[in-house]
This record gives C-alpha cells, sequence and structure tokens, in this order.
C-alpha cells in the first residue's frame, strides 16, 4: 500500500482509453458514494467508466424525456418503478450500468429480494432510453444498447439528437431506424406512454 502523507497536494491524473482501470463490484460500490457528482459505470469485464456531468443542452433534454416518462407513470397509476439517469443497475453479466431514463415492470420488481434491490439493483430495466451527447460514440451507445437487450431488457430507445435519429431496440428483433420522429410509443411494454420528441430536438 503507497502510504500518502497528509499534507501533501491532490493531483489528478488522466488515464489514456487504452488504460482499463478495473474495479470490483465492491469497489466499485465505494468509488460511487464517495464521488456522487459522477456518473460510474462498470463493463462486464470490470473496466470501471468515468462519465462527466452533462452539459446543459444534454441535461434540459435528460430532464425532458424523465419528466415525460414519470408524467406517463404517475397519470397510469404507478405502474412499476421509474428511474431518471442517476441510477445504477448491476446487469446479470457483472456490467453495472445507469441508462438515462428506464422502467422496470411490477412483477420483476417485486421478484427481487431486498439484498437484490440494494444499493444498485441487481436487474436490467424492461425498459431503457440512453441519450446521446456530444462526447458520446454511436459506436460505443449502440453497444450498450445491445448489452440491455442482451442482458432483459424489452424496449430500448437510443436518441441522437444532432442527427434528429432514433434506433429502436427489441428483444429478438432487428434494430428499426427512425429519421426525425415527431414521437415514440412506448408500445405493449409501456402502454399508454409517448414521448413528444419536440422538446428533445429543440
Amino acid at each position: 500500500m503507497v502510504q500518502i502523507p497528509a499534507n501533501s497536494e491532490t493531483l489528478l491524473i488522466e488515464l489514456p482509453k487504452a488504460i482499463a482501470l478495473s474495479v470490483t463490484q465492491e469497489q466499485f460500490a465505494v468509488l460511487a458514494a464517495a464521488n456522487r457528482d459522477l456518473r460510474l459505470e462498470r463493463t462486464a469485464k470490470g473496466e470501471l467508466i468515468v462519465n462527466p456531468p452533462t452539459g446543459w443542452e444534454t441535461g434540459r433534454r435528460n430532464w425532458s424525456i424523465s419528466g415525460e416518462l414519470y408524467l406517463w407513470w404517475r397519470n397510469a397509476g404507478e405502474p412499476g418503478q421509474a428511474f431518471d439517469s442517476s441510477t445504477g443497475f448491476v446487469l446479470p453479466n457483472g456490467a453495472i450500468r445507469s441508462p438515462d431514463a428506464s422502467w422496470v415492470s411490477q412483477e420483476s420488481w417485486q421478484a427481487l429480494t431486498p439484498e437484490q434491490k440494494g444499493t444498485f439493483a441487481n436487474i436490467c430495466p424492461d425498459f431503457v432510453v440512453e441519450l446521446s451527447s456530444s462526447s458520446d460514440t454511436l459506436k460505443s451507445l449502440q453497444e450498450k444498447m445491445r448489452e440491455y437487450i442482451e442482458n432483459g431488457a424489452k424496449l430500448g430507445w437510443l436518441i441522437d439528437p444532432q442527427q434528429r435519429r432514433v434506433e429502436i431496440y427489441r428483444a429478438s428483433l432487428a434494430v428499426e431506424v427512425l429519421e426525425n420522429p415527431a414521437e415514440l410509443s412506448g408500445e405493449a411494454v409501456l402502454a399508454g406512454f409517448v414521448l413528444n420528441l419536440r422538446r428533445v430536438w429543440d
């Protein structure tokens, strides 16, 4: 163990993407608790992903999407559990992911034990949204969407405001691409939920 003097200056180190920093699920939980201002994720291989705070445009769009999901959830009688972008989930493959918005059905949520509902619930949401920002790569987001579907998600939206483009992911189906859609339907997964994209595109 390296001993650091108490009066030493804190230094920041930038890790190139080629260097992976691996952490266990327990270490991740400690890191997340100590760095609540950062959105941390962990890959299935244990690699730590540090996501900086979003810019105001992405934050406003995230708020709009989460707000619409919340209104649907409340007006529909609070079916299942809805979550915003600060929520982490331990997927069946061991990855810890934080979708920009998500929802878990009541049946799936009630099937979890108290231990599985720990700090990070051990479940893949039934519905997930990822909102692309200027710092994201399309490839990494597409890989994340495929990971959600492979781990149990039934419906996922990858929304790209810059291109006004949406990729819809469904279990056991090919990805559907929509160019400049006006709205998105929650289909049978979130019956009655319709996301108006006007506030996301603006």
